[in-house]
């Protein structure tokens, strides 16, 4: 490692606005995903309906896609720090609410859906105006490392927080709740004491033009229009994931351990990959480089759709979150940094509604395909149909393709 490399990394971990951001992020991820076990099981328990357990990721889905402009406008026109810690404590209040009524055992399934809809409103205000605040305090010139470094925060988040809800429920439903209210509200003590460094520009005065600008700039912009869009289509043709207890009971015949395996397998290996680009950014052909993240992707997701092994198939899986991971790191770095201050919510909060319907739609595309081809030509068909978005886009958009440097 060069001593320039090595002394901006240790600017990276001695910069209090990231670490406190990262933390404050690192805290809601866990909550988040300590939620999606507990409410997923209360529910089930409460129902014992496949149907509520689809409209668990619904109900959280409509107010991202309702609130989308406003969201995005309200990151844009207020300060960020306080949209994202309003955020927390909501969301905070509202699982506490769930751990008192479930101790209280009166929890009903409407009082859960109802902090549902809570937990995508505070998410589809408090999401765009992270990802704008993220530039701000982030050291001059090392977005790509604090990107990275806050995937990698994210991605433990997935791989640890779905553990210590399953962990905590067993000890009683009213558990987990109280951890998520707490890591919720220590999340928004830590964004609070966010300085930064670099004051933001003074908003414009609202009007109707400026609720939409977002969407006015993300399609006069080609290399960001690309860059969002390649995101959409590859996470849309290639959501595995879905398909994974299928792999799991009937083509791996391996159990539910396996079902573990793999669905940590995609984060491990994302885990590894920021770690790599934390340290060795990405200096140059960064557009090429984004478009082989994504081909490598599609190659991992057909590897994985063709093997009969866990080993092979995790293999394959580590490898997904590793290609994705490159191809992410730079697609967020690409968009705030073609991106001016002023517009980074509205343009986040574009972004943010292109990603939740790609992950949604995603495993729904992957469900309809496997249904009417068969699990094994439904991966594959993915897997192959996002090594080809990733080749038309390189042709479509020959600018972000030629995108040398990000800093």
């Amino acid at each position: 490692m060069s001593a320039q490399t090595e002394a901006a990394s240790d600017n990276l971990f001695r910069h209090p606005p990231l670490l406190l951001f990262v933390a404050s992020r690192s805290f809601s991820e866990f909550a988040y995903q300590i939620a999606t076990v507990a409410i997923g099981w209360q529910v089930y328990a409460l129902t014992g309906s496949a149907v509520y357990l689809g409209l668990v990721g619904l109900v959280q889905f409509i107010p991202s896609a309702l609130l989308v402009f406003i969201a995005g406008h309200a990151a844009d026109r207020y300060d960020r720090r306080r949209v994202v810690q309003a955020c927390q404590i909501i969301q905070g209040l509202a699982a506490a609410y769930l751990g008192w009524r479930s101790l209280a055992g009166d929890l009903t399934v409407l009082e859960i859906f109802s902090a549902l809809v809570t937990f995508g409103v505070a998410a589809a205000f408090g999401d765009p105006a992270a990802s704008a605040l993220l530039p701000a305090v982030a050291p001059e010139g090392q977005l790509q490392r604090a990107t990275a470094l806050s995937t990698g925060a994210w991605q433990f988040s997935i791989v640890a927080g779905p553990a210590i809800g399953g962990l905590t429920y067993a000890i009683s439903p009213a558990v987990p709740y109280a951890v998520m209210a707490a890591f919720w509200l220590l999340a928004a003590v830590l964004c609070g004491a966010i300085r930064l460094e670099r004051p933001a520009a003074e908003p414009d005065p609202p009007s109707l033009d400026q609720l939409f600008a977002g969407v006015k700039f993300v399609r006069d912009n080609p290399a960001i229009l690309g860059t969002i869009s390649l995101d959409l289509f590859a996470v849309l043709l290639g959501g595995a994931s879905a398909l994974l207890p299928i792999y799991a009971r009937d083509i791996l015949q391996a159990g539910p351990w396996a079902l573990g395996v793999m669905r940590a397998a995609p984060a491990v290996g994302a885990l590894v990959m920021t770690a790599v680009l934390t340290r060795h950014p990405i200096s140059r052909h960064v557009g090429l480089r984004m478009f082989q993240g994504v081909i490598a992707f599609g190659i991992a997701i057909c590897v994985f759709a063709l093997s009969k092994e866990i080993w092979l198939s995790t293999l394959a899986l580590a490898a997904m979150g590793a290609a994705d991971t490159i191809s992410v790191v730079i697609r967020v770095s690409l968009v705030q940094l073609a991106t001016p201050d002023e517009m980074r919510g509205r343009v986040g909060a574009v972004n943010y509604l292109f990603v939740n319907a790609s992950n949604q739609l995603g495993e729904f595309e992957s469900g309809i395909t496997a249904a009417l081809f068969g699990t094994i030509p439904a991966a594959l068909i993915g897997g192959l149909g996002t090594i080809a978005v990733a080749l038309l886009w390189m042709k479509l958009f020959p600018s972000l393709r030629k995108v040398e440097r990000l800093e």
